[in-house]
């Protein structure tokens, strides 16, 4: 840990306390939080569940209080003009709109379910990517010990280079070679630390702790990795039915459909109740305090305005639908990706590092037996070959993780939800 901490502070790094390590677990728990991606999917859903509550208050009663102040000259005996003020509460509530409401408030609940599933697929993506980070910062690491162990080897070689030059035991142009072999290396090493501070910031911001770097990071047990991966052929339906973007895309084209019910519904009357209280300057028989009544309003001619409203609906059909199939196909091309992916990083690619690991094992211990027996004076790069080799190892175990992690997301289940569905008969 203390190694660590001066490495981090040497790569530029603020002064951080020693607190609790960070676990993958704990990383991935700041999935819900606050971070601007959630903040944004989340007003989008707000905005969605204003529009509901809007469209369901349109029967709502409206009580006003309503005004005028006149004067007016009466027909029946010419006098002059004369105040003619008043005042009146009204009580209006709609009773009957053939259908205006109900398809205003299907269409707004289709796009609350649709902003919900936009919510959660932002959610999948954060988990992503919050898992992408966690593993470059252990890659960062794993990678700076292994070319700064380069590194001290080469240095090694050029300073016992130096001695022999002085000794006339070794020409300008090899001595030249290893210096300059040590000076990449040194570089490649500075560019690995850097790595090391980059990394671990682009972690803090995905797990919404900016300028909160995290200092030790344990490498995870990834128990998914191991899971037995379904056929292509059973998982594609089971995709298409729980892919949350494609349920968001039909969610879309329903709440067109309410909403072309509801334009069509605004051609047929609608049946209001009006209740009101008055009270005039001026008595007349014509005028009453109160009253009430049934307000029945029928539409015959309203121009373009219904036609265009549903041209336009009809276009976004057509648009919507278009994606929805198009989405269909992408998300047949992705999974098929990534479900190969997973097969050659479980077969191919795991058993080509596991033999670089046990080559390398076994080289290094040949390298150590040398040098005990003092045939060599150092290990050489023996130690680094095999940290590579171990990088290697985690590339595709990390690598692994993330292709189970975007076949959840693109399948909207895990595989020990489908493995379990598969066993009942209901995947």
């Amino acid at each position: 840990m203390r190694g660590w901490l001066l490495v981090l502070q040497f790569a530029g790094l603020p002064a951080l306390a020693q607190g609790p390590v960070l676990t993958l677990e704990a990383a991935l728990a700041a999935v819900d939080a606050p971070h601007p991606q959630i903040m944004a999917a989340q007003a989008d859903l707000n905005l969605a569940l204003a529009d509901l509550s809007l469209a369901d208050s349109s029967k709502n009663p409206v009580l006003n209080l309503e005004g005028q102040l006149r004067r007016g000259q009466t027909t029946l005996n010419g006098r002059d003009w004369e105040d003619d003020h008043g005042a009146r509460l009204v009580f209006r509530k709609p009773l009957l709109d053939f259908g205006r409401e109900s398809g205003q408030v299907e269409a707004a609940k289709q796009e609350v379910s649709a902003r919900r599933l936009a919510l959660l697929d932002v959610r999948d993506a954060r988990r992503i990517d919050i898992m992408a980070r966690y593993f470059d910062v252990l890659l960062a690491d794993a990678q700076y010990a292994a070319d700064n162990e380069y590194m001290a080897v080469y240095y090694v070689s050029w300073d016992d280079a130096k001695k022999k030059f002085e000794l006339g035991d070794m020409n300008p142009r090899d001595l030249a070679q290893l210096e300059a072999r040590y000076q990449d290396q040194r570089e490649k090493r500075n560019r690995s630390l850097l790595n090391v501070r980059t990394a671990r910031q682009k972690l803090a911001n995905a797990i919404n702790r900016p300028g909160q770097l995290p200092v030790e990071v344990v490498p995870p047990a990834l128990p998914q990795n191991e899971l037995k991966l379904p056929d292509y052929e059973a998982m594609l339906p089971v995709a298409i039915k729980n892919n949350r973007q494609l349920l968001a895309q039909d969610a879309r084209l329903k709440a067109v459909a309410a909403r072309s019910e509801a334009i069509r519904a605004d051609r047929t009357p609608t049946l209001d109740l009006e209740l009101y209280a008055s009270d005039y300057n001026r008595d007349t028989a014509t005028r009453d305090r109160y009253s009430a009544g049934l307000v029945f309003s029928w539409p015959l001619y309203q121009g373009e305005r219904i036609d265009s409203r549903l041209a336009r609906e009809d276009a976004q059909r057509a648009r919507l639908e278009a994606v929805y199939e198009q989405g269909k196909r992408d998300l047949a091309d992705a999974l098929l990706e990534t479900m190969l992916e997973i097969e050659w990083l479980k077969t191919a690619a795991r058993q080509a590092a596991k033999v670089q690991v046990e080559y390398r094992d076994q080289a290094l211990e040949r390298a150590r037996g040398e040098y005990e027996l003092e045939l060599k004076t150092s290990l050489g790069t023996a130690m680094a070959d095999t940290q590579v080799a171990a990088i290697r190892q985690k590339q595709v175990e990390y690598r692994l993780a993330l292709a189970i992690a975007r076949l959840e997301a693109l399948t909207g289940m895990s595989l020990k939800e489908f493995a379990q569905a598969s066993t009942q008969g209901t995947p």
